[in-house]
């Protein structure tokens, strides 16, 4: 039998196995190479989904770092890892462990020190990577070691306030950080603010480019090296504004190149091989394309930030399925923009996410009641408090795990002064191709025990608009959570009903069982009643819990007074959540029924392909849930038995 021809044009890619494999290539064959990779992100993107937008930006940038340094000697420090995929292919996480990229038993979407050598800090959320490198470079400096440290930050991430912080505090710390700035004009949306604006302004001042361009051209005519690197930072900094403004990362002290072409790869190992050798820290502009080798990515840069599986040609989602349910984000938004309209107090505050909350319908709709503040969301709550206190009513929508990042102001600022601030808290429960860094896991743990709030979760979009309505009508903090993706479909009443604070609801009555069920687990919880009923012969109840706090001890007492076992179901840790308020809460009346508590270990739960697949691993499949509840009916009803006897 006759072998297979070889392909008459292998491809580099498939060489590429890590870092000195890319410095191997010849420099003609870096174009090549970055086309390869480009294919292969639409490619794996368009089946799995992901970050293909920002990750096509910076094909030539990423290569050109895997040039000029030696990763994992070196260290890259990526703000977020949304622009990490290319960085993964080059460090030997090409071929099939790629190819299952946000699926399980694949590469994670972001970057992890468990996953990679190469990987010297995860990061799921916006603004970390100067403060982490900046760590890191003080720590090299420290132990005396000579290793380059690069901290890769978009644009966006100095809209964070950490970013900042890190940035006066870098040359009090070190004397040696390459901060590549990647200057695309967008993090998921477009780039809002006064910084977005300046560095606009910078990258299209043709005076400013001039001037620098041509004195760091005649810098570098000279051979690299320490001492002429000395000559030009003096004569920067003694000249100071003579010829033309500094730009604002020169007023903290960083050296700054650029802007660069950031698709050149020339110009970019050039710029990259002379911060390697400045003896103050350096700032590199790069300008790149977002979605560049993609039409549609660049025609619509929001929607393929983070994608959906879409077609590679036309661009279209490949889910689109006619007659499906709507997203609880949109549901959420359309509601929002029912009562904006009836209300002009009611305003609605994203941190750079319009379109992932479902707040662009307010933007479209009633634009004056609409605020995004960039990657800021400890500025959204603080400045929500603010409207607060003049009589608005302000809705904060942040993801779950975002909301983490302003803590501090949701208790200080918020709970505190009791301000009627509204928080819609998307994604809660698993986010599961995202991995640990966006699940929405440990946010009733984390809000439980602040006085003053009001904590809620929908088992249906129409309850969760019941919820928005309720909540813009208490007199201080309400939080709502509630799952990514579609609801159940259940038809949204014309008008909403506030719902009694604290109230749960019983949706199936039962003597043996009573089953206490946190918005989205309340249609598992119906099948196991269900399934129980029929293959065990249990009379088992179901209660939509509704409020987390207040919990309905009411109706709970009167369930533990004559039910033998009580279960509770939610999208959580269990540690501190639900569950755990339930336990309380039955402590505290010194009632002894036994209780079942389903929900998340206490783990940081890794991506996976779904949900399924995810709960079937840590035990909340279907028939796991059931096998533990009969395994705990059975051993409560032969101890009833064994104290009649």
């Amino acid at each position: 039998m006759t072998a297979p021809a070889a392909p008459l044009h292998p491809r580099l890619l498939d060489a590429i196995h890590g870092p000195a494999d890319v410095k191997a290539l010849a420099v003609a064959q870096l174009p090549q190479l970055a086309e390869e990779i480009r294919a292969e992100l639409i490619a794996v993107t368009a089946k799995n989904g992901g970050h293909i937008g920002p990750n096509l930006g910076v094909v030539e940038l990423t290569i050109a770092l895997h040039r000029a340094f030696t990763t994992p000697e070196d260290q890259f420090v990526f703000d977020v890892a949304h622009q990490g995929y290319v960085h993964k292919l080059l460090t030997g996480r090409g071929g099939d462990f790629f190819r299952k990229l946000r699926q399980t038993g694949g590469a994670s979407g972001f970057l992890y020190r468990s996953e990679s050598p190469h990987d010297a800090f995860g990061a799921g959320h916006a603004g970390t990577a100067l403060s982490a490198a900046l760590g890191m470079a003080t720590a090299r400096d420290l132990r005396g070691s000579r290793e380059h440290v690069v901290a890769v930050c978009g644009d966006a991430a100095f809209t964070c306030g950490i970013t900042l912080e890190a940035l006066n505090n870098v040359v009090s710390s070190t004397k040696r950080l390459i901060v590549i700035l990647n200057d695309n004009e967008w993090s998921i949306a477009k780039n809002v603010g006064a910084i977005s604006s300046y560095l606009n302004r910078i990258s299209t001042n043709p005076i400013y480019n001039k001037v620098h361009h041509d004195v760091e051209a005649f810098f570098k005519s000279f051979p690299t090296g320490v001492e002429m690197n000395r000559v030009y930072t003096k004569w920067k900094r003694e000249t100071k504004d003579f010829f033309v403004e500094s730009s604002l990362f020169e007023k903290f002290g960083l050296r700054y190149l650029g802007p660069v072409d950031g698709h050149d790869l020339d110009a970019l190992h050039k710029n990259l091989e002379f911060a390697k050798h400045c003896d103050v820290p350096v700032l590199i502009h790069v300008l790149t394309k977002k979605g560049k080798g993609l039409e549609a990515a660049v025609e619509h840069p929001e929607k393929f930030h983070g994608a959906s599986p879409f077609d590679p040609v036309s661009g279209e989602s490949r889910k689109t399925v006619v007659g499906a349910p709507p997203n609880y984000q949109d549901v959420f938004g359309e509601a929002l923009v029912r009562f904006a309209r009836a209300d002009p107090h009611i305003l609605g505050i994203t941190g750079a996410m319009p379109s992932g909350t479902g707040l662009a319908h307010l933007a479209t709709a009633v634009p004056k009641q609409f605020f995004d503040v960039g990657i800021a969301e400890e500025h959204a709550v603080l400045f929500a408090a603010g409207l607060a206190t003049k009589g608005f009513r302000p809705v904060c929508a942040i993801y779950s795990t975002f909301l983490q990042r302003a803590y501090d102001q949701i208790i200080h600022d918020v709970a505190l002064q009791n301000l009627p601030v509204t928080f819609c808290m998307d994604r809660a429960g698993l986010s599961p191709n995202d991995g640990p860094t966006h699940h929405g896991l440990f946010d009733l743990a984390y809000l439980r025990c602040v006085p003053n709030a009001t904590i809620m979760q929908p088992k249906d979009e129409d309850e969760l608009v019941d919820m928005l309505h309720t909540s813009l009508q208490l007199p201080g903090p309400g939080f709502i959570r509630y799952p990514r993706g579609a609801g159940t479909g259940v038809k949204i009443k014309a008008q909403p009903v506030a719902l009694p604070i604290g109230q749960a609801e019983v949706l199936r009555e039962g003597s043996h069982i009573m089953i206490w069920a946190l918005g989205s687990m309340v249609p598992d919880a119906l099948k196991l009643a269900e399934r129980l009923a029929l293959e065990e012969n249990i009379s088992v109840g179901v209660v939509n819990a509704r409020f987390v706090k207040p919990l309905d001890r009411a109706l709970l007492l009167s369930h533990a007074a004559c039910i033998p076992l009580l279960v509770t179901m939610e999208d959580h840790v269990v540690a501190g959540g639900f569950g755990s308020a339930v336990l309380e809460a039955l402590h505290e009346s010194d009632c002894s029924v036994a209780v079942e508590r389903l929900g998340w270990p206490d783990k940081f739960v890794e991506h996976g392909s779904s949900l399924d697949i995810l709960r079937a691993a840590y035990g909340l499949s279907p028939d796991a849930l059931c096998s533990r509840v009969v395994a705990r009916w059975r051993i409560l009803s032969a101890e009833r038995i064994a104290a009649d006897v």
